[in-house]
């Protein structure tokens, strides 16, 4: 199960969380208002978790409801990039 990030990155960008990936699976181009996870490359470590200053990371399962969409979004982003 991949990790989301979810509204709370949405103009932040912040990127300490793509500093501390291990896989290199965080993107999200000049372009972008937000940051993606990979689900393909995400090996579920969470390492990315408690450097999000603004709490936007969630493991899939467990995104809040008024988030949910995000989990799409985040899929989609993928799927245009292939």
């Amino acid at each position: 199960m991949a990790y989301i990030i979810a509204e709370p990155c949405i103009d932040v960008k912040d990127a300490s969380c793509v500093a501390v990936c291990p896989v290199d699976c965080i993107h999200g181009g000049e372009e972008d208002n937000m940051l993606f996870i990979n689900p393909d490359e995400c090996i579920d470590c969470g390492a990315c978790v408690p450097e999000c200053p603004v709490s936007a990371i969630f493991p899939e399962n467990q995104v809040p409801e008024q988030w949910r969409h995000f989990i799409e979004m985040n899929y989609a982003y993928f799927r245009k990039t292939e």
